[in-house]
């Protein structure tokens, strides 16, 4: 942890709490701070969190409706929004969103002009352009969580299915976070061995069916959490913490979160998650990332999805 490290979560809803909590108990940032226009519901989150800093690394939070509380943030994790309504088009939810980060974006940089910016707020994509092309900041200080829940979810499947830690699993959700994004297959492995090769008592584990059945599986995850619960928090709480501990501590870890590429294979000015180098600097896409000639047709559908719903989007 950096001794003067802080981190401001913006939104203190299901999202944001879970934000400050997994980066309070994994001691991701020295000093935490919670923003939300709800002044009530942010001091009831920051006193149920504050109660039990004792039994953390160190960590102290405080939080307000006042945007002063994020001045001289080191990053920032928006997940301030409107939710998705029953009958509202995904358009519909990132113009009101759009709208909000705008607004949210003009404050924040009155106070923390210097800061990394995460944008978790759904569509987070979208979103990212938005706050980047608002904001005026470079590409690398600002971006989405993209596909980093992603693809931890995809290596959590394999390892079931396989039998073997998650951490020996190397394997990415690239694309958009949503309906269009994709496993890359042709790099992935567990160890050195590639997936379609993994065998468990001398018979294969995985087909091209089976791993294609995986991704929907992943696809889909999001949504199964929200029918049986409300919302998905934890893991997109967890998720966040690790992004911040990788440019807090300058890592130079390898995630897959979507800042606006520039010239990334023949693609400009979308938010796309591939695999970066995210530090101290912020998100830094690695070009040296290895595509099939379907993978790479895959990421520009992925590209153009996203671009017709920015295209779409209400000026100011």
């Amino acid at each position: 942890m950096n001794r003067n490290s802080k981190l401001t979560v913006v939104g203190a809803g299901a999202v944001g709490s879970s934000v400050a909590y997994a980066a309070m108990i994994r001691g991701s940032a020295r000093h935490i701070a919670l923003y939300d226009i709800a002044a009530e519901k942010t001091e009831a989150e920051v006193l149920d969190l504050a109660h039990g800093s004792q039994f953390t690394g160190g960590t102290d939070i405080v939080g307000s409706s006042d945007i002063e509380v994020a001045r001289d943030s080191d990053i920032v994790v928006i997940t301030a929004g409107a939710k998705q309504k029953p009958g509202q088009s995904r358009r519909e939810l990132a113009d009101t969103n759009a709208r909000i980060t705008r607004t949210l974006m003009e404050q924040l940089l009155s106070v923390a002009p210097e800061a990394i910016y995460v944008i978790v707020t759904n569509p987070c994509d979208p979103m990212a352009m938005v706050a980047q092309e608002f904001s005026g900041l470079p590409a690398n200080q600002v971006f989405s969580s993209g596909t980093t829940l992603d693809t931890s979810r995809l290596r959590w499947l394999l390892a079931d299915r396989a039998d073997v830690s998650r951490t020996s699993v190397h394997a990415h959700i690239v694309g958009e976070h949503g309906d269009s994004e994709f496993a890359l297959w042709s790099t992935a492995s567990i160890g050195t061995v590639p997936i379609l090769e993994w065998t468990r008592d001398g018979q294969k584990v995985f087909t091209r069916e089976s791993l294609d059945a995986l991704t929907d599986e992943v696809r889909g995850a999001a949504y199964k959490v929200i029918q049986g619960k409300g919302a998905t928090n934890y893991a997109i709480g967890l998720s966040s913490a690790r992004i911040v501990e990788a440019v807090l501590g300058a890592q130079n870890a390898v995630l897959n979160v979507a800042p606006v590429l520039s010239d990334f294979q023949g693609i400009d000015g979308v938010a796309l998650s591939v695999p970066c180098i995210v530090g101290e600097d912020g998100a830094f896409p690695i070009r040296e990332t290895p595509f099939s000639d379907d993978e790479l047709t895959k990421l520009r559908d992925s590209a153009e999805t996203l671009r017709e719903v920015v295209d779409g989007l209400s000026a100011g």
